[in-house]
């Protein structure tokens, strides 16, 4: 009987910039989109377009006052922004926790750890939040949650 002589233990741990570099270049992208979005004000109608929805119905879609939302946070403007979308605020909140959990669980060696670790439920919690959202937008209860 034979044994094979094996080499040197090779190390399969990936390096610490390989593992956060997902979660790394997801921050700077959001990043570079509310530096884009403080310097460009989309207070101005059409600066950055229209959105088709408001504009074949009249009713505001989930992400109307999204930009000016964003845009109202980089210049600290809370309540402006939570008057211009709600949604959008706390999109940015959580987005922001999930972007640094990701972060943190892969700088501490977790390879596997994802942003969502349960996409279909959590994508079947937003889209009925965001039908909820934007229903009671449209009342007269909810009306104050859209400022053109």
């Amino acid at each position: 009987m034979s044994t094979t002589q094996l080499g040197p233990a090779e190390t399969t741990e990936v390096p610490l910039a390989q593992r956060v570099r997902g979660p790394a270049l997801t921050a700077v992208g959001g990043a570079g989109a509310l530096v884009l979005l403080h310097f460009r004000d989309p207070h101005q109608s059409g600066s950055w377009g229209f959105c088709p929805f408001l504009e074949v119905t009249g009713a505001p879609c989930p992400l109307c006052g999204g930009l000016r939302a964003m845009n109202d946070l980089t210049r600290g403007h809370v309540t402006d922004a939570l008057t211009s979308n709600a949604a959008a605020v706390f999109i940015l909140v959580a987005g922001t926790a999930l972007i640094v959990r990701w972060f943190v669980r892969r700088a501490r060696g977790d390879v596997t750890a994802v942003l969502l670790t349960t996409p279909k439920v959590a994508t079947t919690i937003f889209a009925v939040a965001m039908v909820i959202f934007t229903v009671y937008r449209w009342t007269p209860w909810g009306h104050w949650l859209y400022q053109a």
